[in-house]
């Protein structure tokens, strides 16, 4: 595990003991430092040593040198942070951890990957590369195993992590070697003060760097432009990376679609500024896999693909999955994090028929009634069912939700594997 020299002596308070904060805990421990923890779940405060289990509403924070909370944490809202505020304790989380850790680690670099869409398969692709070169190279941050838990890599390395806005809001420290944004679109707006709150939180990423440091930005939305601009004094350390350029994706079999060509070029820009070169690059291009449920095509039965993008939780990253196919019987619904489904309005004519789900289901029926037929499904199984009867040879049946899964399940990937199933049981 990673560990700091920094901890040793101190007093944490963690809230959570999932994956990552019993990961947190236990490299803190590790560390030297003095631990009190708590979950709401009594299973997930067994299996501790070294450790002090107690609700920490109860614990004196008089004595305590940090709170670490997992990202999901509401820092606007729990009473935990107002608490940790007034007392002036600061709160952070374990990528802040992280970076405290690094003085100890062998010489490595850190690639830090944000936005709104594209992050996972971006940092992926990146790690993908990395070792396709040769180069030790790990994920963390908010995909793959949690960071702390990890083994450290030796020297020449690079850490390559995935960092969603609430994971920056409990940084203050990282400086990345590499730090990438690769758009943003409104989301999850119920923790900031307004869009605007939001678009604060990404750019903070960059100004935790060192000006030397590289930047890869998107450019193709105003907000990220606008960060863009803000950082054009770092000259050749600033990659701009603008939409609709036009790519041969045709030997890149997991990469397809225009938002998966402008992930491709942000990961390009990243590993050659860490001196990958150009065989390495198409190597590790025409290799790559992709990640579950992310247009990942799991079955083609009579012609037709089944193509399952559960990870697509808003419209922004479903517009390009449904762009990316002719012919689309699009299973669409969820929990709403919005009211329309503009951002996908362009490519309605690729809809064949769609198939609506969940809370969302009926408000999505009715937008989408006047561009294309709408069964109103209900349920994911329905919808399968419903598109296997309806789809001819060359259609795609898409699951590709523009909501979020927790309407009708635990998460997107539990929503992509009930997918997957009523697939598998087509005739």
């Amino acid at each position: 595990m990673i560990v700091s020299s920094h901890w040793r002596g101190r007093r944490y308070a963690v809230l959570g003991l999932a994956r990552t904060g019993a990961a947190t805990v236990r490299a803190l421990v590790a560390g030297g430092a003095q631990v009190v923890a708590w979950d709401s779940d009594p299973a997930r405060r067994e299996g501790f040593e070294g450790v002090e289990i107690a609700e920490l509403d109860d614990v004196d924070f008089a004595g305590i040198d940090a709170l670490v909370v997992s990202p999901g944490v509401p820092l606007n809202t729990h009473p935990l942070a107002a608490k940790a505020r007034a007392g002036g304790v600061p709160i952070t989380g374990d990528i802040e951890l992280f970076a405290e850790a690094r003085a100890d680690l062998p010489p490595h670099k850190v690639v830090g990957i944000t936005g709104t869409n594209g992050k996972s398969t971006t940092t992926a692709l990146v790690t993908h590369i990395l070792q396709t070169a040769g180069i030790p190279a790990l994920m963390g941050g908010n995909i793959g195993l949690p960071i702390l838990g990890q083994e450290p890599l030796p020297a020449g390395g690079v850490y390559v992590l995935e960092l969603s806005s609430y994971q920056i809001d409990l940084t203050r420290t990282l400086d990345c070697d590499v730090a990438v944004l690769l758009n943003i679109t409104p989301d999850h707006l119920d923790r900031y003060d307004g869009f605007d709150g939001y678009v604060a939180s990404k750019a903070r990423l960059f100004a935790m760097q060192s000006s030397r440091h590289e930047a890869v930005i998107g450019i193709g939305d105003a907000a990220s432009a606008s960060i863009a601009r803000s950082l054009s004094a770092r000259g050749e350390h600033l990659t701009k990376i603008a939409p609709g350029v036009c790519l041969d994706q045709s030997r890149w079999p997991s990469l397809k679609g225009p938002h998966n060509a402008q992930n491709a070029l942000a990961a390009i820009a990243v590993v050659k500024a860490l001196g990958v070169g150009e065989r390495d690059i198409d190597r590790a291009l025409e290799t790559f896999t992709g990640l579950p449920h992310r247009m990942e095509k799991v079955r083609e039965l009579a012609g037709v693909a089944y193509i399952d993008d559960s990870k697509a939780t808003n419209p922004e990253s479903t517009a390009p999955a449904l762009g990316a196919f002719p012919r689309v019987h699009w299973i669409v619904g969820g929990r709403a994090k919005g009211d329309d489904l503009d951002a996908c309005r362009p490519f309605f004519d690729h809809v064949v028929r769609a198939y609506t789900i969940g809370e969302a289901g009926p408000r999505f029926a009715a937008i989408l009634k006047d561009a294309m037929p709408v069964d109103e499904a209900g349920t994911l199984a329905a919808a399968v069912a419903g598109a296997a009867r309806e789809a001819k040879p060359g259609d795609t049946v898409l699951l590709s939700p523009a909501a979020a899964s927790f309407d009708q399940f635990r998460d997107y990937e539990h929503r992509g594997q009930e997918f997957r199933d009523a697939v598998g049981a087509l005739a």
